[in-house]
């Protein structure tokens, strides 16, 4: 007789032929199996120069922290607009360097740079300011500045007109100028492309012999920034932003950046955080700041060196998250209202007075969930001149941001711009019909496309006593899993609902047996008033199911136990 197999190399064996699978199935060529099972910077990182003025921008950069320059880094509001600014702010520290940080005040400044606060942040001595997440189409602003004499870098990822902006340099893989090999990577957020101004800048020093025999900046250490900000920004999973989250997850579980673990403990985890964490707990709670608090307490907490000023920031955006909720539930409801009365559009387009601008991004979220289909929600009388601020989110082969520009330049809009998946606008309130119809006429055939073609596919079928915490170990090994790049979506069937109910805000609480005997928890977030939900708590009784959705470890419990989190179901008899 041989020896007896090793199980443990089996379940390794078992494991590494299941992420292959995975990663066939969501289109990598066999050939590349090796480069993207585990991904890492060194196999995916392109070099700065490709991607047009990086080499300007980080020259002037690199002379600026040479003669000790000023320097301002003005940054959006959200979560990839802080993690923007704090990184290159702990960049330039690294280097010996300090700047301030300017973040707007989303109601009474609004979205991207304005003339008045660039020129400002000259007149108080701002040698160079660098704009993150935000300017690529701030021409006014931009010009305004020139005439100040004010220098000015953009480092963005939305989308530009064919007409760029007065600048010293604009880096942004989404210029309609750059070449094939940038513009592939155009789904990096702002986040990732200020990381490649870090290392296109730190490489210019170290030819310069500024560092001397001393040790360059550890930029890998900034990688839970651009984790966070990429995660949380919805920026597609693939290809380098899969390198640059794997790598940063690691960064973040060792807790390094004192604002972050600040964060991760005011989040109640006590494991290191996934993916999903920083798209659900710690994202969230930056973004509560810009969007009904102080726009700059993000950048504060991920910038800090002092524990107690970082727990202090981190308790306070926890109680504007959970004020947030609150204001986010009423916009929602309001605009479903609204929604039942508007008529039957390709784009759903809501508008209503009193919404809170700062949650019309999540409500049109939300609204694109229940709906299927591209959302805009718009609160009207949002500035002093009664316009309409307005946040959108799309769906997946429906590009919502370059709509919205084609509107902006067809004269329906004041301001307009955004990626494919989200955007922003500002509009007059005699606008709004014109809106809906143009938005109708260019995407309706888009979107009749995109909703065709969406089908849930299934990565797994497998019995009730298949869900294991091991499973899920083995598939979480394809990850990082997030927007582009699918976690593994399993069947589990045929089972029994044994127990089904509302829990919480609308989800559906399940208890499912199956044919051998083995029991799981189950959960349909948001469910309770949707067709799925009302099939699951009011069809089950005699009933057998084959339910679909993501394999979780739910590590509450003395023991860790696998359940299913639900996004579809199907009678099985």
């Amino acid at each position: 007789m041989g020896e007896p197999a090793d199980p443990g190399a089996i379940a390794q064996a078992a494991g590494d032929d299941m992420v292959d699978q995975l990663l066939l199935s969501r289109g990598i060529d066999r050939s590349e199996l090796d480069r993207h099972r585990r991904p890492t910077l060194r196999d995916f990182l392109p070099d700065p120069a490709i991607f047009r003025d990086m080499e300007t921008a980080a020259a002037r950069l690199a002379q600026a922290i040479i003669a000790g320059e000023a320097i301002a880094v003005y940054g959006d509001y959200d979560v990839d607009g802080a993690t923007s600014a704090a990184l290159l702010i702990r960049f330039l520290r690294m280097c010996g360097s300090d700047a301030r940080a300017y973040i707007p005040d989303r109601l009474l400044e609004g979205y991207g740079p304005t003339g008045e606060a660039l020129v400002r942040l000259g007149a108080e001595g701002a040698q160079l300011v660098i704009t993150v997440d935000c300017g690529a189409m701030a021409h006014d602003a931009l010009a305004m500045a020139s005439r100040a004499n004010v220098e000015v870098i953009v480092v963005d990822h939305h989308k530009c007109s064919a007409q760029l902006p007065i600048t010293v340099a604009l880096v942004n893989p989404n210029r309609l100028d750059e070449s094939d090999e940038a513009a592939a990577h155009g789904h990096l957020a702002a986040v990732g492309m200020a990381f490649l101004l870090a290392v296109a800048t730190s490489r210019v020093l170290r030819a310069g012999g500024f560092f001397g025999t001393g040790t360059p900046p550890d930029l890998m250490a900034l990688l839970d920034l651009v984790a966070l900000g990429t995660v949380a920004d919805m920026a597609q999973l693939r290809g380098l932003n899969r390198a640059l989250v794997a790598q940063g997850l690691k960064v973040m579980a060792r807790r390094e950046n004192t604002g972050l673990a600040a964060l991760i403990d005011a989040s109640r985890l006590t494991r290191s955080p996934t993916c999903s964490d920083l798209g659900f707990a710690l994202g969230p709670r930056i973004n509560a700041a810009g969007r009904i608090g102080d726009s700059s307490l993000g950048v504060q907490l991920l910038t800090t060196l002092d524990p107690d000023q970082a727990a202090a920031i981190a308790a306070q955006l926890s109680v504007l998250n959970d004020e947030r909720r609150a204001i986010e539930a009423a916009v929602q409801e309001a605009a479903e209202i609204e929604l039942v009365g508007a008529r039957d559009c390709a784009v759903n387009v809501l508008a209503g007075s009193g919404w809170h601008p700062g949650v019309i991004g999540i409500v049109a979220g939300r609204i694109k969930e229940k709906t299927g289909k591209p959302t805009l929600v718009i609160a009207l009388d949002a500035d002093e001149a009664g316009n309409g601020k307005g946040s959108g989110r799309s769906i997946a082969g429906v590009d919502l941001g370059a709509a919205v520009i084609a509107a902006r330049a067809a004269g329906l809009l004041i301001a307009g711009g955004g990626h494919a998946m989200a955007c922003g606008l500002t509009i007059a309130s005699g606008q709004l019909d014109g809106l809906r119809r143009f938005l109708d006429d260019r995407l309706a055939r888009d979107i009749a496309q995109a909703r065709t073609a969406q089908s849930l596919l299934i990565d797994l079928s497998l019995a009730p006593g298949g869900l294991t915490p091991d499973l899920v170990t083995m598939l979480d090994a394809a990850g990082p899993f997030g927007i582009g790049w699918p976690g593994p979506r399993v069947a589990v069937g045929p089972v029994r609902l044994v127990k089904c109910d509302t829990v919480g805000q609308d989800h559906v609480r399940m208890v499912a047996t199956g044919n051998d005997g083995r029991s799981f928890k189950a959960i349909a977030f948001r469910a309770a008033t949707t067709d799925l939900g009302q099939a699951l708590l009011h069809g089950h009784k005699g009933r057998r199911f084959w339910l679909a959705g993501r394999a979780r470890v739910d590590d509450w419990a003395s023991r860790p136990a696998a359940e299913l989190h639900v996004e579809d179901a199907a009678f099985a008899d």
